[in-house]
């Protein structure tokens, strides 16, 4: 039996913010995705800073702080509130007052008083505001800095080592504190949480070689706010966001984002949970409507019943020999243009689609169509994938001539078997074979490699060759009874 799922928890931030997605708000609700909560916020300053610090703040009127708040809680069951940068004391006055009124089972508060930067983000008047609010909160997280200020402010004397200045701040506001080590030195992070009743677990962790820290406070508050309202327990609920978060430590170098402290990979877990994307298999799924018209279209259905006129088959089977041997050449040039177990793949392709077209030559046209010119149709195809061999892209190319080889091998299995006897088994029996079949899933592998080592720009005109191929490869089958016009992308 499948256990159920848990509910998605409503997590609402109230936070300033930060333009370059790093804390603030917006690092909040990337938490709260990151750990399947369903994120909302409320703005309490617009901050302008970026990697390098805060450049200034703007403090909207708290009247419209609380119209904010309530279109929030007037509407929706909130299960954990996560409160971060509320910078003024009025803001916290605002904050507490409507917290007091509408206060959801978690309330998790990072005290944002300096940043990762040492800016200074709550004014002295705020700083003694805050005791009010820390009395409806159920865990307060501040870094080394802000620890010093909350014991000050708690009556502690000056230079309380952490462990005893977490513990004065717990008796005094009855509150759950994680003193987080993110700032100290050593081989490990070590958060201690510490409760009012004086117990203390630690919380250790590999210490993560980046300068990237920027936003880890917030992250940190709103993955646990986010995590203890879904598991019910606060030490599991801080020890997954621990694992999490050096995990997005480790992925901040990647990012590149900005020159000065940047950002963690709040994706990275996420993402390394998911599978590797298939680039061939998102663009087969983008022309499944033109597959369907493909298998639809009379041509094919005559040829699967065997009703098709001979003669019809015959004129199609002209124009393909033209289409293979221009196809022929595209893959000899794929071949020149690769290496190894790639450049032999290819050169074996056409090879043998230089002898498909001398047998089709042969063994079905028997001089009734031998001498049919370039229908405008197959023109069409052949100046599409010309113009694909003339990109400068080995991607662009192989993704245009990758359709012959899916499309054709689709068709075989969606024809089936036919009886010896039907007038073209051979044909039905060729693309249907399995041999062939390994070969369209040889030539999808050697697209992908491409596709997956691509720029987005090529694989951008890789999609798209594909696609006009794909097109291509339907308006072929049309063309032998045209009672549709050809559909083709611009």
């Amino acid at each position: 039996m499948t256990a159920a799922r848990p509910a998605v928890p409503r997590v609402l931030s109230i936070a300033g913010t930060d333009p370059t997605g790093g804390a603030g708000l917006q690092a909040d609700l990337k938490s709260i995705a990151a750990h399947d909560g369903y994120g909302m916020g409320v703005v309490t300053a617009l901050v302008a800073q970026n990697t390098r610090g805060v450049r200034s703040v703007h403090v909207p009127d708290v009247g419209f702080l609380r119209e904010q708040l309530d279109a929030v809680s007037d509407d929706v069951t909130i299960d954990a509130v996560k409160i971060g940068m509320l910078g003024t004391a009025d803001v916290v006055r605002t904050v507490t007052a409507w917290l007091r009124e509408h206060r959801p089972p978690v309330v998790v508060v990072d005290p944002v008083m300096v940043a990762t930067s040492g800016d200074r983000l709550l004014d002295e008047d705020a700083t003694r505001a805050v005791s009010e609010l820390f009395t409806l909160a159920d865990l307060v997280t501040p870094n080394r800095a802000e620890l010093d200020v909350l014991a000050a402010l708690a009556g502690a004397a000056p230079a309380t080592p952490p462990p005893a200045a977490a513990s004065i701040v717990a008796r005094t506001w009855d509150v759950l504190v994680l003193a987080k080590g993110g700032h100290d030195d050593g081989e490990t992070s070590d958060d201690v949480l510490v409760s009012p009743d004086g117990s203390v677990r630690t919380f250790s962790g590999p210490r993560v070689a980046t300068t990237n820290t920027h936003g880890t406070g917030c992250s940190l508050s709103s993955a646990i706010a986010t995590l203890v309202a879904r598991d019910g327990d606060w030490e599991l609920a801080i020890g997954t966001a621990k694992t999490w978060l050096t995990a997005a430590l480790r992925g901040a170098d990647a990012l590149h984002v900005g020159t000065g402290t940047g950002p963690i990979d709040h994706g990275a877990v996420v993402r390394d949970a998911l599978p590797t994307p298939s680039w061939t298999d998102r663009w087969w799924t983008d022309v499944a409507g033109v597959l369907q018209e493909t298998i639809a279209c009379s041509f094919l259905v005559g040829l699967r019943d065997g009703t098709l006129d001979t003669d019809v088959f015959a004129g199609y089977l002209a124009q393909d020999v033209h289409y293979l041997r221009a196809y022929e050449r595209h893959l000899s040039q794929l071949a020149s243009s690769s290496s190894g177990d790639a450049a032999a793949f290819w050169a074996t392709s056409a090879e043998g689609c230089a002898a498909e077209a001398r047998d089709l030559h042969h063994r079905r046209l028997a001089g009734t169509h031998a001498d049919d010119p370039v229908d405008p149709t197959c023109a069409g195809y052949l100046a599409h994938l010309q113009a694909a061999a003339d990109s400068g892209s080995v991607g662009v190319l192989a993704a245009a001539v990758l359709p012959c080889f899916r499309v054709y091998a689709w068709v075989g299995t969606q024809l089936g078997a036919v009886p010896a006897d039907h007038p073209f088994a051979d044909w039905v029996g060729a693309y249907g074979d399995p041999g062939f079949a390994e070969a369209s899933a040889a030539a999808t592998a050697r697209v992908e490699e491409l596709a997956a080592a691509a720029t987005p720009a090529e694989r951008g005109a890789m999609t798209r060759a594909f696609r006009r191929s794909t097109e291509w490869e339907l308006a072929f089958f049309r063309m032998p009874l045209p009672a549709a016009p050809p559909r083709v992308s611009a």
